[in-house]
């Protein structure tokens, strides 16, 4: 039996460039305490690797009680509210800011498009710290919807209207919700020019959506895919199910300790993938488990 490792898998340069940012703190840092602002990123062996350095895991709320002289705060690559910036002001605390450059040009470019009057919808999940972080930016007067259905429910068509995403979410409903929104406000426009009406600008990251083909290739060239993830992970989620539409022998998992000897039998291919939250090492590691037990 052999065993692959998807050279696509892996942490996109967004959470690259925050990881290594909370490292380069900890370590120039050794005389202060290190925070960060909710899970860096949603894969919890990581956040233990990084956490055994000295990164420990706080909430807005934590920031009244931190010794502002003897700390620093790294935002994640999920980026926050302006509400968080305020407060961390308001406490004195220095803030390390690592939101991701893509996260940060799309809440600009919602308040912007909010600014000129326009309904602002956006495909996401309303919890996600990402999408948070965009509600904030304009005091949470969007509509959030995850599919066609919500859309149809939500929307006013009568408004002009601007569609944006979460950068991790799935790029073919995203499409599909474009579709049925434009299709919708063009119908109550009376005459005169309608290209204003609606806006739409594809906010998914190209690193997240640009795999989509390439996970279909891994699949297709092996008989089991083990797909590793942190279960909270949007992107990871999206890419099992992405996966799972043209190969069925697949599993996700968060941790070796899933795997099951009865996923191997008569196997002669494993691929082990993972979502841009899934660190290097941890599939690296997943495959020498692979390798020990069930070679």
């Amino acid at each position: 039996m052999k065993v692959n490792i998807d050279e696509t898998a892996g942490f996109c340069w967004g959470v690259v460039r925050t990881v290594n940012k909370a490292e380069e703190t900890i370590s120039d840092n050794k005389d202060k305490k290190i925070y960060v602002l909710g899970d860096i990123i949603h894969n919890p062996k990581e956040i233990q690797r990084l956490a055994k350095k000295g990164l420990e895991t706080i909430s807005v709320g934590d920031l009244s009680n931190i010794d502002s002289k003897n700390s620093k705060v790294i935002i994640r690559a999920h980026g926050e509210p302006p509400s968080t910036f305020e407060k961390a002001d308001e406490f004195g605390l220095n803030i390390i800011d690592a939101t991701c450059p893509i996260v940060t040009a799309l809440q600009q470019r919602v308040k912007r498009i909010h600014s000129k009057g326009y309904q602002i919808v956006i495909y996401g999940k309303p919890n996600h710290p990402e999408v948070i972080g965009i509600r904030g930016g304009i005091k949470d007067d969007c509509i959030i919807i995850t599919n066609v259905e919500e859309a149809l429910q939500k929307v006013d068509f009568s408004l002009k209207t601007a569609l944006f995403s979460q950068t991790t979410m799935e790029k073919t409903m995203y499409f599909q919700i474009r579709e049925s929104i434009e299709s919708k406000v063009k119908s109550f426009i009376d005459g005169g020019e309608l290209k204003d009406n609606f806006k739409f600008k594809n906010t998914l990251c190209k690193q997240v959506w640009g795999r989509d083909e390439k996970v279909l290739d891994f699949a297709r060239s092996n008989d089991l895919i083990i797909f590793v993830a942190g279960r909270n992970s949007s992107n990871g989620k999206s890419l099992f199910k992405h996966m799972k539409t043209i190969h069925q022998n697949m599993y996700y998992i968060e941790d070796s300790k899933e795997l099951n000897p009865l996923w191997f039998e008569n196997i002669n291919s494993v691929g082990i993938s993972g979502a841009t939250s899934t660190p290097q090492w941890y599939m690296d590691e997943v495959k020498e488990k692979i390798e020990e037990r069930f070679l």
